[in-house]
């Protein structure tokens, strides 16, 4: 091994630790980003960013779809999906510019290679041009995650499309099956729908995000049932032959189904091995996520892991949250990942966003709740855009007026959320919201009718 350089941090994974480099080399720390392939990280160039470009243009060729209910003559239009592809392809372009530019500015160094740990603290980068060796006196672990790809008989064989090749599509399948009805698959299976594929979601599980409640699930597959995508719950797949983009035949408990393509959205795996977590002391649990703390450090001292490899709830919002565990516990700040209020949205169309406690996760916890439920054609800005499919929905303490829960299945469900989680966050009661003067019309406006639907205290 060579003399290891010296630094002050070395990050593994350009993912969103990279916005904590930058932010500690503009300080005038010595710091190094090892990143092995995408140098804005997973989120804006193969995932998050990507997908809702891609999702927004499928929502603008519903629009064109549906033109004569807007009294727009419909005219002669297509789907051009190398037009797709390329809008998606300059907006990463410019996202990794942005981020090279950071770099430049900001004074941290990215190194391009494959890193991997060769002893404590220590990673060795192997590029094209020769290898190096950094070691800091803080090391952050921020691989990420990748799709993973089930033991099923012949579904490697098959070469399946994950959500990277599927953004990249420059045709519309004939007939694209889609293993796996959670976020990921759901998102696809609408916008390759609405681009003009024949879709079917083959689920495992008996319902459509089956961690979510009952409505939540009987919603989603009534917006799937309406838009023409067929759906098949509790339908586990034995094995795979064929080809994805030719042919391929799901043998399943239902019999065979068949397809031109197939996109895998069953789940993901981390990014942990092969980069020598055991030569350093990094010990991982039996899934492959990094052990950590709840202020995230691993089992080797100095160094940290933040985000998906690191067994964090796979948002990038969350690994955002992450870091700045990490940058405060650095400081001497106490700060914690336990008891963090979790935000998500799905970004069907329309968007299913929760904050706090379900249903089902209440009455697991014996917590007891108020429950309030209102459709969100009660309220006017959904008629002004013809899209009064939906509800809201949230759970207040039985014996106090603090929020627990609130779900959106809802146009613009992800901002009204957020306007629930901050009162949350603040700990108003429910009644600030209740009595809060909200614009007219918005969607945040139904917030005030649904909370004065909460029964009173028993």
């Amino acid at each position: 091994m060579s003399h290891p350089e010296e630094y002050d941090v070395v990050v593994l994974g350009s993912g969103r630790a990279r916005f904590f480099a930058w932010s500690l080399a503009s300080q005038g720390k010595r710091v190094a980003v090892v990143e092995r392939r995408n140098l804005a990280g997973s989120c804006p160039t193969i995932a998050c960013a990507p997908s809702k470009n891609v999702i927004h243009g499928a929502k603008v060729a519903n629009y064109f779809r549906r033109g004569a209910e807007f009294g727009i003559a419909a005219g002669d239009w297509k789907v051009e999906m190398p037009a797709v592809r390329d809008r998606k392809r300059k907006m990463v372009d410019g996202i990794v510019a942005r981020n090279v530019n950071a770099y430049r500015e900001s004074g941290a160094e990215l190194v391009k290679g494959q890193g991997r740990f060769v002893g404590p603290r220590t990673i060795e980068v192997t590029a094209d041009d020769g290898t190096r060796t950094l070691r800091g006196e803080v090391v952050v672990i921020c691989t990420g995650s990748r799709a993973r790809i089930d033991p099923i008989p012949g579904l490697a064989e098959s070469r399946p499309m994950t959500h990277i090749e599927a953004l990249g599509l420059d045709r519309v399948p004939k007939h694209l099956l889609i293993l796996g009805g959670g976020y990921v698959g759901l998102e696809m299976a609408q916008a390759l729908r609405r681009f003009g594929s024949r879709v079917t979601v083959i689920e495992r599980n008996d319902a459509l995000v089956h961690r979510e409640d009952r409505d939540v699930s009987e919603a989603l597959r009534e917006l799937f049932d309406d838009e023409g995508i067929e759906v098949l719950t509790a339908t586990p797949v034995a094995r795979v032959e064929g080809r994805s983009g030719e042919s391929v035949r799901l043998h399943a408990t239902r019999g065979v189904i068949e397809g031109s393509d197939l996109l895998v959205a069953s789940g993901r795996t981390p990014n942990t091995d092969g980069i020598g977590l055991e030569t350093a002391g990094i010990e991982r649990d039996d899934r492959g996520f990094i052990k950590v703390d709840d202020r995230l450090r691993t089992t080797a001292a100095g160094v940290w892991a933040v985000g998906d490899c690191a067994g964090s709830p796979h948002f990038t919002h969350i690994a955002d949250d992450d870091v700045r565990v990490i940058r405060d516990n650095l400081a001497g700040i106490d700060r914690v990942t336990t008891g963090r209020l979790v935000p998500f949205c799905l970004f069907t169309d329309p968007e299913l966003a929760r904050i706090g406690l379900s249903e089902s996760e209440a009455r697991s916890r014996g917590i007891a709740y108020r429950l309030a439920k209102i459709p969100v054609a009660a309220f006017i800005r959904p008629w002004t855009l013809s899209e009064s499919r939906g509800f809201y929905k949230t759970l207040v303490a039985a014996d106090s007026d603090r929020i627990l829960g609130f779900t959106a299945f809802a146009p613009e469900a992800g901002a009204v959320m957020t306007i629930v989680q901050t009162a949350m966050t603040a700990r108003l009661p429910y009644t600030a919201l209740r009595d809060a003067i909200l614009v007219h019309p918005t969607m945040a406006e139904g917030l005030a009718a649904l909370f004065r639907a909460v029964p009173a205290r028993p």
